[in-house]
Formats: structure tokens, C-alpha cells, sequence
């Protein structure tokens, strides 16, 4: 296990010097200190000089951003591009396809709800159909039963990485392969892995790739960005284009971007990007595999540690699981829970309800559950608070 500077880490994070343990880093993770001060300084800045005139002072550091994001995913700079958040750069390529009536799109019965949502949306405006992939034992996407379901009329594979609530880690790669095998291009939502853990487009074979800020890359919040495969971006048509986008080439005449900032707003949060190119440059910095490793062995220490409290049921599907713990306590509600665990603790985790991954939860017959995401600033010591709380409550 490669080892992490955990006392450093903190001591870089402002957040973990107030008492409070924050164990909710799949909702949003705690910035650290250079991400802070990158983004509160271009605010002061554009108090300062302007708007304007402040882009104007740091357009190397803006375009640095594509770069460090290409870096830590193993794309090009050319194949990204910024986006207010996860879902926007998910929804920039998913609606810029031509849907027509009777098109298929494949997805999980774990997709996050938003995906769900435009999935619906995209049925009820164009008449596409949508097809969920069976599961394999662990509640994994089956790749044999997904395959089984691709035809001539399957547009398109979408995802989700890591689901919302399930702790479960999809078999990307070999969904990538099947993919490619059949030339039906594959979106995947990495809003949960990018950050968590070594995520490589490459490996994946996918055809692109949505990731959040606010997460496990511990960016500031309305922030992410999209990859898209160099080949790809000309064959998509973005839903919306703007002087970011395209340019006026004539009074009748226009050009759209061949890099993926055909899918940008010229308005964008610029303090946001500036904070997110330093968040995946720390990323980087440590080491993703680093990361990864310790993800892996606090999660693992909380679900042996939660399996052993009466009245506990883990929920967390998988054999390969992710950083993100699920769990109920019997006798209470999991809104209960997690607020005694805030109030009386001072442990921050979520609830993770049907809302989110509907058709697996229902599935399941869990309306909700509590989760609880470490990072690697996170102590043993703070998960066993944790374990210690739940197992005291009645």
C-alpha cells in the first residue's frame, strides 16, 4: 500500500481543524488550503481590477486547467472541456446526439437520477427506448447480459461509474471493450471515481467521461468538466452554441469548435476553473493509486466496523467496493441517524434515498440509507467515532 501524509493532508485542510469528522465526501469533499486560496484570490482579484481585466491576468493558468484535467484521466487537452458541473457536461453530449424514434439507449439499473431523468425526457421528446442491462450477482452491470440486449438500433451505452448509494465500483473496462467491439460509443459518469480512484480513458475504452469538481477532487462546488474522444467530438452536435462554442466566421456564417469546447459557455465561473485546475494538480500530487489505497482500507475498516452493531444492515453491493459505505440502523429512520450523528457527534455523512437510483432501490425494498464516504485526510480514529456512535444509538 503506497503510504499517505495523513497529518499533512490536514493540516493543508482548513475544514479539519474544527472538531467536526467529514465523512461525506461523496456529497462534497473538503477543499484543501492552495484550492481555497487559488479560488478566494481570483475573487478578490476581479473586486479588484474587474472581471474581465482578472481573466485577462490569468489565461495561462485557465488554460492550464485542460491539461491537468487530461493528465489525471489519461486524455488529451484538446478532448476537454469545462462545464459548471457533472450532470451539465453529462447532459452537453447525451443531447447532442440526433435521437430518433425507435433508437435504443443501454444503461444500469444503479443510474443516478439526473441520467434517469434526461433518459425519460429524451423518450417522452424523440421516442427513443431505453433499456436496463441486467445486473450480475454482486449488482454489478452484468457485461455478458449487456451485450445480450445490444442490437442495430443502440445508439449508445451510458454508465455510471460509481453508483450514488451502492458502494459498488461498475466493470468499466469490460463494458469499454464491449463497446468498442460493437462501435456503439459508451458516455460514462465518473461523477464518484474521478478523485477516488485511478480512472484512465484509455483502459476504459469509453467514449466519454463526466466528472464533478465538488467531490473527491475536493474543487470548489459548480465546478467539472467532460472528456470527450478526439474522433467523437465532430460527430456530435452540441445542444446549445455560443460565442465560447463557435465562432461568427460571416453575417450568414458560423464555425464550431473542433476541440471539446464546443460544448463551453463563453460565461463561465472563472475563480471555479482556477480552483479546479489546483484541486487536480493536489490530486495528482499525491498520487491517485495513494488515494485509492487509503479509500480502500477506511471504508474497509468502516463496514467491518458497522457489521458488527446490532441492528445494522450494510447495504453496499459489489465485490469490488468503493470508498462509499451504505447502512441502516433498525428502529430508526436514516434521516435520524445521520442527524444524531451530526448534532451529538459532529460527524457529517447523507442520506441517500430513492430519489436517487430509483429503479435499485426499489429493487431492493431500501426507501433510503445512510452514507458515509470517507477521504484520505479522514483518521481511523474518526471512523471508529463513527462506528462507536452508531453502535450506542437505540
Amino acid at each position: 500500500m503506497t503510504q499517505i501524509d495523513v497529518d499533512g493532508l490536514r493540516a493543508d485542510t482548513p475544514g479539519c481543524g474544527g472538531g467536526m469528522a467529514h465523512l461525506n465526501n461523496a456529497g462534497a469533499g473538503l477543499m484543501p488550503r492552495p484550492v481555497l486560496e487559488e479560488l478566494t484570490g481570483h475573487l478578490v482579484r476581479e473586486a479588484t481590477v474587474g472581471g474581465y481585466e482578472a481573466t485577462a491576468l490569468v489565461a495561462p493558468k485557465m488554460e492550464a486547467m485542460y491539461h491537468s484535467a487530461a493528465r489525471l484521466i489519461g486524455g488529451k487537452a484538446s478532448e476537454i472541456a469545462y462545464l459548471e458541473n457533472a450532470t451539465r457536461a453529462w447532459d452537453a453530449v447525451f443531447y447532442a446526439f440526433d435521437w430518433q424514434p425507435g433508437d435504443r439507449v443501454v444503461t444500469g439499473s444503479s443510474e443516478y437520477n439526473s441520467n434517469m431523468i434526461a433518459f425519460r425526457h429524451a423518450q417522452d421528446r424523440y421516442g427513443i427506448e431505453l433499456v436496463l442491462a441486467p445486473d450480475a450477482g454482486d449488482g454489478t452491470v452484468d457485461p455478458d447480459g449487456l451485450e445480450a440486449v445490444l442490437d442495430d438500433r443502440v445508439r449508445l451505452i451510458c454508465i455510471s461509474h460509481m453508483p450514488t448509494n451502492d458502494g459498488l465500483i461498475n466493470p468499466v473496462a469490460e463494458i469499454g471493450a464491449i463497446a468498442k467491439r460493437h462501435g456503439i460509443p459508451f458516455l460514462l459518469d465518473a461523477c464518484q471515481s474521478v478523485g477516488h480512484m485511478p480512472v484512465d480513458v484509455s483502459q476504459i475504452h469509453c467514449t466519454m467521461l463526466s466528472a464533478t469538481g465538488r467531490k473527491y477532487l475536493r474543487g470548489p462546488r459548480g465546478t467539472g468538466f467532460l472528456w470527450v474522444r478526439e474522433g467523437w467530438i465532430p460527430r456530435l452536435n452540441p445542444p446549445f452554441l455560443d460565442n465560447r462554442a463557435a465562432k461568427w466566421t460571416g453575417v450568414d456564417h458560423y464555425e464550431v469548435a473542433q476541440t471539446a469546447r464546443r460544448f463551453e459557455n463563453w460565461e463561465s465561473y472563472i475563480a471555479g476553473r482556477l480552483g479546479l485546475g489546483v484541486a487536480l494538480d493536489y490530486a495528482h500530487s499525491i498520487g491517485m493509486a495513494a488515494i485509492w489505497d487509503r479509500l480502500q482500507a477506511l471504508s474497509a475498516r468502516l463496514r467491518d466496523g458497522l457489521s458488527d452493531c446490532p441492528g445494522v444492515t450494510l447495504h453496499d453491493r459489489g465485490t469490488a467496493k468503493s470508498g462509499i459505505v451504505t447502512f441502516t440502523k433498525a428502529g430508526l429512520t436514516s434521516a435520524e441517524v445521520s442527524t444524531h450523528l451530526r448534532l451529538q457527534h459532529r460527524i457529517n455523512t447523507s442520506v441517500s434515498d430513492v430519489q436517487l437510483t430509483r429503479e435499485a432501490l426499489i429493487a431492493s425494498g431500501v426507501p433510503n440509507m445512510v452514507r458515509a464516504s470517507p477521504h484520505a485526510y479522514n483518521t481511523e480514529a474518526e471512523v471508529d467515532a463513527l462506528i462507536a456512535a452508531v453502535n450506542a444509538l437505540k
